[in-house]
């Protein structure tokens, strides 16, 4: 019998949210297509996997250019002998940083656009053309908490998030009558991993045991909608450590 294979696009570093989701598939015997931006990170969640008996693949691609995603699911739809077609799609995509509103240039706010909304719409629109005629699979999106609000000094990012939001909840209700289930992760508060600790030091200190939402965490959520029963999917979800205020 074929593996199953799972797309994981935007995996950067392996303390992050990418790489964990990819672990997670790989631990329930998935064959995981690594796809991100930056060879070393990609090739070292390749590396952990496949020390503990999975099967991954590192792909080098940009989400933000539609060649490179059209290869990528034409890849993710024969991906070798062995392999099944790709009944999971995940898009991770995203950047984030905190810009006093008035220095935003035009060419960053487009950049910040591309990444995490135009490239979504890329990965979710190729997902679309090749589960839809299956009548089945799965395509998670990672949201946060600039999906539901912008806050000072994020507009960029939120105006991102939001229309990626916009993309999963119609796609999700022109395709679930369709047998593919599109939900939406509201990952709003901390993430315990390698940006926040790198911006932030002392952070994990400071917020305290399970302060912040750890990325293994997160991953089990995704493994769990992808693993819903279609009588009851979940469109969207919203993730926070116990301590965050909303």
């Amino acid at each position: 019998m074929d593996k199953p294979t799972a797309l994981v696009v935007g995996v950067g570093a392996e303390l992050g949210v990418g790489a964990a989701v990819c672990r997670r598939f790989a631990a329930e015997g998935y064959h995981v297509l690594v796809a991100g931006r930056t060879p070393a990170k990609i090739d070292q969640v390749v590396a952990t996997i496949t020390a503990a008996g999975g099967s991954a693949r590192a792909v080098r691609a940009d989400a933000t250019q539609e060649a490179e995603v059209i290869a990528l699911f034409d890849l993710a739809m024969a991906p070798g002998p062995g392999f099944a077609p790709a009944d999971v799609v995940v898009f991770n995509a995203g950047d984030n940083r905190m810009i006093d509103f008035r220095e935003v240039e035009a060419a960053l706010f487009e950049a910040f656009w591309r990444v995490g909304c135009f490239a979504g719409f890329l990965v979710g629109r190729e997902a679309a053309r090749r589960l839809v005629p299956l009548g089945r699979g799965t395509v998670l999106f990672t949201g946060a908490s600039g999906s539901l609000r912008g806050k000072p000094g994020f507009a960029q990012f939120a105006a991102a998030k939001a229309g990626l939001r916009m993309i999963a909840q119609s796609m999700a209700r022109e395709y679930g009558p369709q047998g593919v289930h599109v939900a939406h992760v509201v990952i709003d508060g901390g993430i315990d991993g390698e940006r926040l600790r790198k911006g932030v030091p002392g952070i994990v200190e400071a917020r305290g045991q399970d302060g912040l939402l750890g990325v293994d965490a997160i991953a089990e959520t995704y493994w769990q909608l992808h693993r819903q029963p279609r009588s009851a999917w979940a469109q969207e979800i919203d993730l926070r450590p116990y301590k965050e205020a909303f």
